[in-house]
């Protein structure tokens, strides 16, 4: 069996209804994706993918707004990290940051990574029990250092996308973090911003910039 055949199971019901005009937006996002990915996957697996996606985020939301949006995003990571495994896109590292509700450091993490990174590595967050919106706090905290990420949005982690990360930093979910062989994996001792004034938040914050650009150092990449 090959990781295109090993999705996830999810056997949670949607907490929130669709609207027609919503599922097409999913069917369009559908098409976007088997274009993009037309050179690596066949449809049936985007499909798929596009599917199990719909079923976790649905699981989880609150309110509907923004789902077609989100579950695009997240089928185009799970893709990625696909690619990353079975076709060998491997021109540059993947770093995958956890934490419990992937709404607060894994999220400033990957907002800091992608500002200093470029697109010179693939970054994937996740959660081991996911929120339902990116601390607010928190992105106020970013939006102070020019680093916007009001658009992130909490997610669990999948098989896929761990076993496609180079590097797993994990933040606070302990046991339930997922443990790989040959993976470099970083435990960051961070307080939780939840709940949190923005003067806690902004040292937390602080101390995640640092620990990426010693990530950064490490990976041998120097700061766009």
């Amino acid at each position: 069996m090959t990781a295109e055949d090993r999705t996830e199971p999810e056997s949670r019901k949607p907490s929130v209804t669709l609207t027609t005009e919503q599922l097409l937006l999913i069917r369009q996002a559908s098409v976007r994706l088997q274009k993009k990915f037309e050179d690596t996957f066949n449809a049936e697996t985007i499909e798929r993918y596009i599917t199990d996606s719909q079923t976790q985020i649905e699981s989880r939301a609150r309110f509907a707004n923004w789902l077609p949006i989100l579950i695009e995003r997240f089928t185009h990571d799970r893709l990625l990290a696909l690619a990353r495994l079975e076709v060998g896109t491997l021109d540059r590292p993947g770093v995958l940051f956890l934490c419990v509700h992937n709404a607060g450091r894994s999220q400033m993490a990957a907002g800091y990574l992608r500002h200093l990174a470029g697109e010179r590595i693939d970054i994937f967050t996740g959660g081991s029990d996911p929120g339902h919106e990116t601390n607010k706090v928190v992105v106020a905290a970013m939006a102070e250092v020019g680093i916007d990420i009001s658009t992130e949005y909490p997610k669990p982690w999948t098989d896929e996308i761990a076993r496609a990360a180079d590097v797993i930093v994990t933040m606070g979910c302990g046991d339930a973090c997922p443990i790989y062989p040959g993976k470099r994996y970083e435990d960051w001792v961070l307080d939780d911003p939840s709940g949190q004034p923005i003067e806690v938040v902004r040292g937390i914050r602080d101390e995640i910039q640092g620990r990426v650009e010693e990530l950064l150092a490490a990976l041998e990449l120097a700061s766009v």
